[in-house]
């Protein structure tokens, strides 16, 4: 008999309301909640194909241990737990605690309470070597809200927009970014049918940029030259908010200054955008009575991220686009601790240049967190303090980091590699232990990521809604065992777990949330998600006789801008004179898989044949000799990846658009069109890397195209 239950969906991070029907203990099937107050039924293809994820015939289903010819052989958790803790053990007492690191991939931001407990497990082992996917997909957010401020009050948001400008992101496929991913398409048709009008900032004209009421095609890697040049036209026009920054920012002038020689005409040699779109774009945001500028990944993961990520909250602080005095806060949290709202400034704290420095390139700590696109060099490098032990949560590095061959060399230094993972990916493969997880709907759960995303109070607990019938464990299961073993603790931000007895994953929820502005007993009444309204809250006046302030040009920017403003303006894919490559590789979102998750489901491979296909302009194609649908050799400085070109006049001439976290090591490159290829194994992660996270770019990388020199075998 099929039961139904009301849950949500974790295969990506937009946790739709979902209904699912179980009948003996087994996911059948999956739909959107109706009676969801938010998402209303919406759900996208990934979460509809949860059954496959759960059912899957590669699915591992017991803990893998790797023996010395190189093949896997099972072994039960507990015992893995006893080996590994016993290697980490020897670890720690030879090298230090440094020398153990974690790696927290796209899975664990799926899990109310892995992140915090891996966290508290790197205090309780007194090691600083705590990674996670942040540092190398969208650090620049924290950095550059650290360095501008943020506004106590909060800011306005997408509900009530009139101008939304999206700067290299594409909301209605990645569910991130500008437009609230709950059911995107719906919120924007209806966005823009009370009104609103949106600019999109993209070098592709992606699935949100073919909706924009005005769309500026920008050359790749140019993004601040473009909003620097929207910057100043505000300037010159007056359409800054004059009163707003008196009393709320600080070096205004610094900023005009800085950006007052990106003129029209220079921007629009450089960029590639018509100096009257920037006018257009300038006016259109700053004249807007309200609106929001936000930026994703293609940004990000360009260069100069973290100036990119400075001039949109500029843009954003230079509109006094914040609540004031008296407004309502639309959402003030659910899951999130109380806090205060009130209508001032909280001043820049830099979120780096804190705690353990990295042995590598002069990089340290990026908000509490050791950045990950140098933990391949820490393996590598000798020395004190290299580390010696990896553990991977739900993540593939071999996958995701950036420089794939310098991942995988990294991989043979280690000591222990330990991977926690739902299938032998590249990285399971190169582990020494391999540990089989639960899987979403296999445990209880929080929407603790996604709190403060919701326009409205919002959150959504879920029991299990079937039986783990394997030996699979979940991911805290994995770090409450070691730390039992080593007799250590974990004490989260709601107080320590019990070490003596293993707690339930109800019992760690308890204690992640025991903070929570609603009581968690309360949200769990609820059979699915619900709105927590309660009491009105509104933004407080300013604390009399303060003075802090946003700042919208620190020095060190100030200095950055002035640098891009010098470099040359050259032709065709290079950055500098002398760099001959004749496209640029810029990374997109595929609708279908969360980065590597889902390329092993059938009914999500159906569109693509299981490949990141090469996005390319036909006149491009025509230009190099290549066929729609034919095997091609892309080259960086780096290295050479195949792929497979796809005809798309969405992209411009001279680009390349392929999504990352695909393909394998070097020797299944044949298998090109069922795997996909490798954009990471073209990224050098000592080239153009970020000076604060060390991130490398992994965007808007110059690369040349050719024909695949030798036949490709079909996969």
């Amino acid at each position: 008999m099929v039961e139904t239950k009301k849950s949500f969906c974790r295969f990506c991070h937009a946790f739709c309301a979902i209904e699912v029907d179980i009948e003996d203990n087994k996911v059948v099937e999956i739909r959107g909640d109706k009676s969801d107050p938010i998402y209303g039924g919406y759900t996208c293809i990934k979460g509809r194909h949860l059954p496959e994820q759960h059912n899957h015939a590669d699915r591992l289903r017991s803990s893998l241990k790797r023996m010395p010819d190189g093949s896997f052989k099972p072994i039960s958790s507990e015992q893995a737990l006893d080996e590994i803790a016993e290697k980490l053990r020897g670890i720690i007492d030879e090298h230090g605690p440094r020398a153990v690191a974690s790696y927290n991939g796209t899975y664990a931001f799926c899990n109310g309470v892995t992140l915090s407990v891996s966290r508290a497990w790197h205090a309780g082992i007194k090691s600083p070597s705590y990674y996670t996917s942040v540092t190398i997909d969208q650090p620049a957010k924290a950095i550059a809200a650290s360095r501008h401020g943020t506004w106590m009050g909060g800011g306005q948001n997408f509900e009530t927009a009139d101008v939304a400008m999206l700067i290299g992101n594409n909301p209605v496929v990645s569910m991130f970014g500008g437009i609230p991913p709950f059911n995107p398409w719906k919120r924007l048709r209806d966005a823009q049918q009370r009104g609103l009008k949106l600019i999109v900032i993209d070098p592709r004209e992606s699935d949100v940029a073919k909706r924009a009421d005005l769309y500026l095609q920008v050359k790749p890697g140019e993004d601040p030259t473009l909003l620097a040049g929207i910057i100043r036209v505000m300037f010159h026009e007056g359409l800054v908010d004059g009163d707003f920054l008196a009393g709320n920012a600080a070096h205004v002038e610094e900023l005009q200054k800085a950006v007052d020689n990106f003129s029209l005409d220079y921007v629009e040699e450089r960029t590639g955008v018509p100096a009257v779109l920037v006018e257009r774009a300038a006016r259109m945001f700053a004249e807007a009575q309200r609106g929001v500028a936000s930026s994703g990944t293609g940004a990000n993961m360009s260069p100069h991220p973290n100036l990119t990520e400075h001039f949109v909250n500029t843009l954003n602080t230079l509109c006094g686009r914040y609540l004031r005095e008296g407004e309502v806060v639309p959402n003030p949290g659910v899951v999130s601790p109380e806090r205060p709202f009130m209508a001032q400034a909280n001043p820049p704290n830099p979120a780096w240049g804190k705690g353990e420095p990295s042995r590598v390139r002069g990089l340290g700590e990026v908000f509490g967190e050791m950045p990950t696109a140098a933990l391949s060099d820490e393996i590598i490098t000798p020395g004190e303090g290299r580390v010696r032990a990896l553990i991977s949560v739900g993540g593939n590095p071999v996958g995701a980091w950036p420089d794939q061959l310098k991942t995988i060399e990294a991989m043979k230094h280690l000591d222990l590699n330990v991977s926690i993972d739902i299938k032998m990916s590249q990285t399971a493969k190169m582990a020494d232990y391999v540990i089989a997880p639960k899987l979403s709907l296999e445990r209880p759960d929080l929407t603790v990521l996604t709190d403060s995303w919701y326009p409205e109070p919002y959150a959504h607990y879920t029991p299990a809604m079937v039986e783990a019938e394997d030996d699979v464990i979940e991911e805290w299961e994995f770090f409450w065992g070691i730390a039992h073993r080593l007799g250590s603790e974990l004490n989260l931000p709601g107080g320590p777990l019990p070490m003596d007895k293993k707690p339930t994953t109800d019992q760690v929820l308890d204690v992640v949330a025991a903070k929570s502005r609603i009581p968690l007993d309360q949200i769990r009444e609820a059979d699915g998600g619900a709105i927590f309204s309660g009491e009105v809250v509104r933004v407080d006046a300013k604390t009399p006789g303060t003075d802090v302030r946003l700042d919208v040009a620190p020095a060190d920017l100030v200095e950055e801008i002035g640098e891009i403003r010098a470099q040359p303006i050259v032709s065709g894919a290079g950055y500098l004179p002398g760099e001959d490559f004749s496209h640029r590789l810029i990374s997109r979102r595929m609708r279908e898989f969360y980065n590597s998750s889902g390329r092993d489901i059938s009914g999500l491979t159906a569109r693509d044949g299981g490949t990141n296909p090469a996005f390319m302009n036909s006149r491009d194609g025509a230009e190099f000799g290549i066929e729609d649908g034919e095997i091609i050799e892309i080259e960086s400085s780096r290295a050479t990846i195949l792929g497979v070109a796809a005809f798309s006049d969405d992209v411009p001439s001279g680009v390349i658009s392929m999504a990352h976290s695909w393909g394998d090591v070097p020797e299944k490159d044949q298998d090109v069109r069922s795997i996909g290829g490798s954009t990471n194994r073209l990224v050098n992660n000592e080239e153009a890397y970020d000076p604060i996270t060390g991130m490398a770019r992994q965007s808007a990388i110059p690369v040349n195209i050719r024909p695949a020199k030798k036949p490709v075998s079909s996969g």
